[in-house]
């Protein structure tokens, strides 16, 4: 009786300890393993973000009226953080189109408390300028703009403000 009860915790020993996933990471102060994470979130979610933004984005050449909106809208709404050539309270602005997908940019926008808890990448962004991004409610014609503003002023690097 004590060899089946000694082989049978054993056994469930083994099982236990062959069933988990010994490429997991504990994310620092949660109960969440990295691929718990990754495994949750599709391909597109992330390279391109969460929110309401699930399929590519097709961009044609700049809209000159619709980066002047976003200028707008940026000035307004974004440069009490954000400043297009310097890190500020957040990341600086100029090349956002080179380093994040429109989709990317549109989602955080958006979405960035969805974004902030679950999209690595923008949970790697809070962990260095330690503020997270307010939602601003914006609707998707204003991160649209916003998106077109950068995308502007990436074309135009020496250019600030769109004539």
């Amino acid at each position: 009786m004590r060899t089946i009860l000694g082989l049978t915790i054993l056994g469930l020993g083994l099982i236990a300890g062959c069933s988990g996933n010994s490429g997991d990471i504990q994310l620092p102060g949660t109960q969440t393993k990295l691929h718990d994470v990754k495994s949750r979130l599709t391909d597109f979610q992330m390279r391109n973000g969460i929110g309401p933004i699930t399929e590519p984005i097709e961009l044609a050449a700049i809209d000159k009226e619709l980066a002047q909106r976003g200028e707008k809208l940026f000035k307004t709404n974004c440069s009490a953080c954000h400043k297009l050539d310097e890190r500020y309270v957040g990341p600086a602005q100029r090349d956002l189109v080179e380093r994040r997908s429109p989709e990317y940019i549109i989602n955080m926008i958006m979405n960035p408390n969805e974004m902030l808890q679950k999209n690595p990448e923008a949970k790697k962004m809070l962990s260095q300028y330690m503020t997270p991004m307010p939602n601003m409610n914006v609707s998707l014609n204003e991160a649209r703009a916003l998106l077109e503003y950068f995308r502007y002023v990436d074309v135009h690097k020496k250019v600030t403000e769109v004539n």
